[in-house]
Order: structure tokens, then C-alpha cells, then sequence
């Protein structure tokens, strides 16, 4: 293992991380624009989503947290390698990977819970719909 193995991961989990973020600030944004329906009147479609949005914001916390793990440990892999300690960072740039697809397997979690999410939603039209016609 040289020092451009651990190299390799920075830009995936860069980029992982970037997708990350932008799911928390949508998710961010859906919670802000339930609190004005909540407001409006439109109790009973936010207390539905409470729960489910509750529960992705928990996710990709965890997410972010594990793609920063899988980063600092990429990173102490490249450190390690550098100082020539190399069955050492074997290992650390192994737990890196992990960390890392520990991250994606919470990440496909949350989308599953985001597809029931858009259900709810389009639950909601549905009934709209019936109602007027």
C-alpha cells in the first residue's frame, strides 16, 4: 500500500458528503414549509410526516457523522503510510472503508424512508382529488 491507495477514497466521500448535505437543507426546507401548513390549518398531513421527518433528520446525521469518521480515518491512513507505518494504516484505511459503507447502507435507509414520505404526499392529493370530485 503507498500513500495514493487512501488518496483514492478523498474525492468519494468529498462528493458523499456534498450529497449529504444537500439531503439535510431539502429536508430542511420540507420542515419549513410543513410548519407554514401546520399553521394554515393543515394539521393532520404535518402530523403524519413529524415522525418519518424526525427519523431522516436522526439518519443523516448519522450519515454525515460516518462519511467525516471514513474521511479523518482516510486521512490518519495517508499520515500513517507517510511515517511509514504501513500495517498500521492498513488497518485504519480498512476501518475507513467500512465507516464508509456503513455510511451508504444508512444513507439507502433514509431514502427508503423518504419514498414513504412522498407516499404520504401523494396520499394527501389523492384524497384532495376525491374530495372534489
Amino acid at each position: 500500500m503507498d500513500l495514493t491507495t487512501p488518496a483514492l477514497l478523498f474525492p468519494a466521500i468529498s462528493l458523499l458528503l456534498l450529497a449529504y448535505t444537500n439531503r439535510f437543507l431539502v429536508t430542511a426546507q420540507l420542515i419549513r414549509q410543513l410548519h407554514v401548513k401546520y399553521q394554515d390549518g393543515a394539521r393532520d398531513e404535518v402530523t403524519r410526516q413529524i415522525s418519518n421527518l424526525r427519523q431522516r433528520v436522526l439518519l443523516i446525521q448519522r450519515m454525515q457523522a460516518m462519511g467525516v469518521v471514513s474521511f479523518l480515518l482516510c486521512a490518519l491512513s495517508m499520515l500513517l503510510v507517510f511515517i511509514e507505518l504501513i500495517s498500521i494504516a492498513k488497518v485504519i484505511f480498512g476501518l475507513s472503508i467500512f465507516m464508509l459503507v456503513l455510511s451508504l447502507l444508512v444513507s439507502l435507509h433514509e431514502i427508503t424512508i423518504s419514498t414513504r414520505a412522498i407516499e404520504i404526499e401523494m396520499e394527501d392529493m389523492e384524497q384532495s382529488l376525491q374530495k372534489h370530485d
